[in-house]
């Protein structure tokens, strides 16, 4: 599948005028494809729709569009509408993150710089929100089992919900056959499916251990949404956190999440594979 990533968004740069100038940057893999500049007030999904289709002629047709800023994910979804281009809202854009960084570099020494405070990949923060009691399961747990032991554990168990990048496996990573992989179980009782089908849509992206009064567990979803998985104060679960946020460090930050109906270990609901960074 090929894919593209892109962003359009406004940079520290202006027009003649003094009108803000945005940015459409295009690339595939660690290549910039495009890159156009347009006016605010001339901003339109047919200006973008204009860029893709030279971009599409200039080096053939994606499979896809990936996307990581919510800000350009509707302008980039009506711009592709008429050209049967998919898009994909997802953190893990590494590469477009790299060519962003890359032009910001150049920014200074361009005549229409403006001189503002300026990030190319930060995105708003919003702060987590409570999940709603009533999707909650009955209890949970940190949990950890070793790289070489994940496929033995989960790789042909019939699970119908599991979200497992290849990208992310312990042998992509090159991670050491004993490294611990740190991950949280939810035991959801009759609530696991509905839970389950509420991350599914929720589209996990990593877990977090919050320490403070009270400790959390922080699920970061979506592109920029948190939610408050629970909250505590018991010492051995704070304990657990603590070995969980640990082993994270070694785990390049692989992680798992596994929602199962009880502890008998014959039945799975869903089952993540995650990382911390993207």
């Amino acid at each position: 599948m090929r894919t593209w990533q892109a962003d359009i968004y406004r940079r520290p740069l202006q027009d003649g005028a003094g009108n803000p100038l945005w940015e459409f940057v295009v690339g595939e893999g660690d290549r910039a494809l495009l890159i156009a500049a347009c006016p605010q007030p001339a901003l339109s999904s047919a200006w973008l729709t204009a860029q893709i289709t030279t971009a599409i002629n200039l080096h053939g047709q994606p499979d896809r569009l990936q996307v990581f800023r919510p800000q350009s994910l509707s302008l980039l979804e009506t711009a592709c509408q008429s050209l049967g281009l998919s898009v994909e809202a997802t953190r893990h854009t590494p590469q477009l993150h790299a060519l962003l960084e890359q032009r910001a570099l150049d920014y200074p020494h361009l005549p229409n710089y403006t001189g503002e405070a300026y990030d190319p990949v930060a995105l708003d923060r919003p702060p987590p929100l409570p999940l709603a009691d009533n999707l909650w399961g009955e209890s949970w747990r940190f949990a950890a089992i070793a790289a070489s032991d994940l496929d033995l554990a989960f790789g042909d168990r019939p699970i119908p919900i599991r979200v497992w990048p290849e990208a992310l496996h312990p042998h992509t990573l090159q991670l050491a056959s004993t490294t611990m992989v740190p991950g949280v179980v939810i035991y959801g009782g009759r609530q696991s499916m509905r839970l389950a089908r509420w991350l599914e849509q929720a589209d996990p992206v990593s877990l977090h251990y919050i320490p403070g009064a009270p400790n959390g567990l922080i699920l970061e979803a979506g592109l920029v949404d948190r939610w408050i998985l629970t909250t505590f104060d018991d010492p051995e679960a704070i304990a657990a956190g603590q070995s969980y946020q640990q082993r994270l460090q070694s785990s390049q930050g692989l992680h798992f999440l596994l929602v199962q109906p009880d502890d008998s270990g014959v039945t799975y609901t869903a089952l993540w594979l995650l990382q911390t960074g993207r």
